[in-house]
């Protein structure tokens, strides 16, 4: 049996870097993308060095469709054939009213949570269908569950990733692709580092009192949903810390 391929998108920090890791870890070769070439090709040579895989670094905005479609099509025939997607390039940009909301954050939000999901994933299929099978990895968020305040757009995305999941799962089971979401809550990247735009002081305060996911935790769970037999998929799972039930509802010890 060959080994099997996994492609990654956002991989070169926070969720994206851990899952890169923990599929290196066990012994899939991999592609993986992200707009900052110097971390990108960092992580490859960290990577390869460290588990003896092949990586394949693509540096592009998934934002873009070309550049999306691009870089996918101009891969060797070898690696066209993925086993696994995840789509995890996202981000969250401000958390303001509605009424104060920022058009560029909107449409930034927009472009890449869901977008570039799109893009990604279809420029993706032509590879995958002819093996028969496949999985297809879509990183939502608690908040594509509930909608809170001065979540807006951010949340809108994610509802809309957790609806194109739905979609993908019914119109690809013909072609027998596994399709899952996975929803992580509150969790100690720099997903808040770039929310509030480099504020860390204000980043930092969200997960003060509590202790919340890690990176490595998302990748655990990830990674294990690969593992089970072929007739089993789990389609939607929501992953939050102990301190934490859902989008509005938070424990804090102080």
């Amino acid at each position: 049996m060959s080994t099997p391929i996994a492609m990654i998108t956002g991989a070169t920090s926070g969720f994206g870097k851990a899952i890169s890791i923990k599929f290196a870890s066990n012994r899939y070769n991999l592609i993986i993308t992200g707009r900052r070439a110097d971390r990108l090709q960092q992580l490859k040579d960290n990577l390869s060095n460290t588990y003896g895989i092949e990586v394949m670094a693509l540096v592009f905005d998934v934002r873009s469709r070309k550049a999306a479609f691009d870089a996918i099509g101009q891969l060797p025939d070898a690696w066209k054939a993925i086993d696994v997607l995840v789509n995890n390039a996202g981000l969250a940009l401000g958390r303001d009213y509605f009424d104060d909301a920022s058009l560029d954050d909107w449409d930034t939000m927009i472009d890449t949570n869901l977008k570039g999901l799109l893009y990604v994933t279809k420029a993706v299929l032509p590879g995958m269908i002819p093996q028969g099978k496949g999985h297809i990895i879509n990183i939502g968020s608690t908040a594509g569950k509930e909608v809170y305040e001065k979540g807006n757009t951010y949340c809108a995305t994610k509802h809309a990733v957790n609806a194109i999941s739905q979609s993908m799962r019914i119109d690809l089971l013909r072609h027998k692709i596994k399709v899952t979401a996975i929803h992580p809550g509150a969790a100690d990247t720099e997903f808040s580092n770039v929310r509030f735009k480099g504020d860390d002081d204000q980043a930092r305060k969200v997960y003060e009192g509590y202790e919340p996911l890690t990176a490595g935790d998302v990748a655990d769970v990830v990674y294990y949903t690969t593992t089970l037999p072929p007739h089993v998929c789990i389609n939607d799972l929501v992953l939050t810390c102990t301190a934490q039930a859902n989008s509005m509802y938070l424990y804090k010890d102080h």
